[in-house]
């Protein structure tokens, strides 16, 4: 593949992304739907691709015209590409500039959230296996891994989709990809449109506590742009541009991260290869991906700063544009090489993981997190639901939709919720090793961890965040 082809098939997604944007602003359903510009642009290359537009030609005029669409088979390998090596650099930069507060302050605040974002994480793991043992493995043949698509694919989203594309092509579940992949994209969509759904919902019933009329959403919220006056500055210069830029300075922290996390996984698969993998056969971290130990990078750096940086260089508004860019792209580049011949194969199994996560979703929500949060429950639920259906982007969207003016503590507990549930579910070290764990000791095993530990959190919130008195 040339480097002209490597810049051409970027140079496509970014147009894919304006064109996102400006369907955004035209088509007044999209709006009120929320969605974000990356997955609309998604759609329109997926539409262009061989999947749609190519199959369509192909059967109109014949074999060899225009069998990839309007592009080539080297763009789409560039896009194939993109995603496994684009969720590294959100992930290396999850907590670089982020100061991480001690663990008693992380509790009272994000406590509630992590209790019930853990209720859902393990619940879709849960309902995910327990699906596969009594009906999709049975009858058809879906492997027992695919019982951890949904939480893949939900709560981890695009990125860690496809950040697991080689362990799915390791472990012999080729298809397991596109089946998250398309379970992210259905969470995304069902997040944003279930979320908007609720939202309205709660107004009407009097739950929320910021928004009291559905008219007080802004025109700008839907357009998705913000109002001159609101527009914050995307980062600091925190170094001067004669002697490095600043964004140049980030983007090198994050590489490094990205570095580290590197070595880290390169030392785990030595250590288990000489240890409890040459004694038993059992391999683990062979199938890890890169992106959770990206992120246990970024901790390393970040860590390394707070120690000895004297100047405070690190601009966390600056990293958030960083992650911002690589997860348009990614998301993008996800949709856009999406084998839909997959989705169609295993239709009827896709269809029932989908619709499973989503009710669970809901109802946790509906059910769950009043009994669970103690004050101001629907904002700050809202941010968790939107998490735990479409990634933490889905979550922030819907929080800002719902609290404009950040009056409530949801902002600062989602925040929080952060620290200690990233780094495990979400794409995080359980994310990562949930599948290996499942081919190498079985479903049976798993399910009844992931049962007990959905038990022990939901408890946790019930009886005791959920006893608490309003603060």
């Amino acid at each position: 593949m040339s480097y002209d082809v490597i810049g051409m098939g970027i140079v496509i997604i970014s147009i894919m992304l304006a064109l996102g944007k400006w369907i955004r602003i035209r088509i007044p359903l999209m709006q009120r739907l929320f969605l974000p510009s990356a997955l609309i642009g998604g759609f329109l290359a997926l539409l262009l691709g061989p999947g749609v537009l190519g199959r369509v030609t192909q059967d109109l005029f014949g074999e060899g015209f225009l069998e990839n669409g309007l592009f080539t088979s080297g763009i789409f390998e560039v896009w194939g590409a993109m995603p496994g090596l684009l969720i590294n650099v959100v992930f290396a930069g999850l907590f670089i500039g982020f100061r991480i507060p001690n663990v008693k302050e992380i509790l009272r605040i994000g406590g509630p959230q992590i209790a019930f974002g853990y209720t859902l994480s393990w619940g879709q793991y849960v309902v995910g296996i327990g699906l596969c043992l009594l009906f999709l493995t049975p009858v058809f043949g879906l492997p027992p891994g695919a019982g951890a698509l949904i939480e893949i694919g939900f709560v981890g989203g695009h990125g860690t989709a496809a950040g697991m594309q080689n362990t799915f092509n390791q472990l012999g579940f080729e298809a397991g990809y596109d089946l998250a992949v398309g379970l992210a994209t259905v969470g995304v969509l069902s997040g944003v449109i279930a979320g908007v759904i609720l939202l309205n919902w709660g107004v009407r019933r009097k739950k929320t506590r910021v928004l009291q009329k559905p008219e007080e959403i802004s025109v700008d919220a839907q357009l998705g742009i913000n109002e001159f006056d609101a527009r914050d500055p995307a980062g600091k210069m925190t170094t001067s541009p004669t002697s490095i830029d600043p964004l140049t300075f980030h983007a090198a922290l994050v590489a490094i991260a990205v570095f580290l996390g590197y070595v880290l996984l390169e030392a785990l698969k030595w250590l288990e290869s000489v240890t409890w993998g040459a004694w038993s056969d059992v391999y683990i971290f062979e199938y890890v991906p890169l992106f959770p130990l990206a992120m246990l990078g970024g901790i390393i750096v970040q860590m390394t700063f707070t120690k000895f940086d004297k100047y405070d260089l690190i601009d966390r508004g600056l990293i958030n544009r960083i992650q911002g860019l690589s997860l348009d792209l990614l998301i993008v580049s996800a949709l856009a090489s999406l084998e839909l011949s997959v989705l169609g194969t295993y239709f009827i199994p896709f269809v029932v993981l989908a619709v499973s996560g989503i009710a669970l979703n809901v109802l946790g929500f509906i059910y769950l997190a009043p009994r669970m949060i103690p004050s101001y429950w629907f904002e700050r639920a809202l941010g968790d639901f939107g998490q735990s259906t479409g990634v933490a982007a889905t979550g922030l969207l819907l929080m800002r939709v719902a609290d404009p003016g950040n009056k409530s503590p949801a902002f600062t507990a989602f925040g929080y919720k952060q620290i200690l549930f990233e780094p495990m579910v979400g794409g995080g070290l359980v994310t990562a090793t949930a599948l290996p764990f499942i081919y190498q000791f079985g479903a049976i095993p798993v399910f009844i961890v992931v049962t007990v530990l959905m038990i022990a959190f939901m408890l946790l919130g019930l009886l005791h965040y959920g006893r608490k008195k309003e603060e």
